[in-house]
């Protein structure tokens, strides 16, 4: 569901067999409404919000023991996630409207483009100036 629309990634998780979903759909409506809640102007328009990030990492884990033959102890680890949906507002698009008449007798210029100066190289200088000689 990530970067789809609002009201698609609804109908994906409302209609997916996986046992997430359901779980994943209620994260997702509750953080509608909560940007709904969040804006001052009153109520958005769900067809501009889509879902910018969403992911799932893990969250704190239960360790339980369970008893197992001569004495010994299983380890049983319940574990937790944290799901994460973070939905954003789509930017209306500006149209600018051209006059058809001055775009059909125009030509379009060619734009100058300043040349780059070429590119040099500096030289590394070494901390050691030394020169070696030989001794015979």
């Amino acid at each position: 569901i990530r970067g789809r629309g609002v009201e698609e990634a609804l109908s994906i998780l409302h209609f997916s067999p996986k046992h997430a979903a359901r779980t994943a759909e209620k994260v997702l409506r509750s953080a509608i409404s909560n940007f709904q809640n969040k804006d001052e102007a009153g109520r958005v328009d769900t067809s501009l919000l889509f879902v910018k990030t969403a992911f799932v990492d893990g969250g704190p884990v239960a360790k339980r023991v369970s008893p197992a033959p001569q004495g010994r102890a299983y380890r049983i680890r319940k574990r937790s996630n944290h799901v994460t949906l973070v939905i954003a507002q789509r930017e209306k698009k500006k149209v600018e409207v051209k006059p058809a008449a001055a775009k059909s007798h125009a030509v379009p210029e060619k734009e100058s483009v300043p040349e780059k100066a070429p590119a040099t190289r500096a030289k590394k200088k070494t901390g050691s100036t030394k020169k070696s000689s030989k001794k015979s």
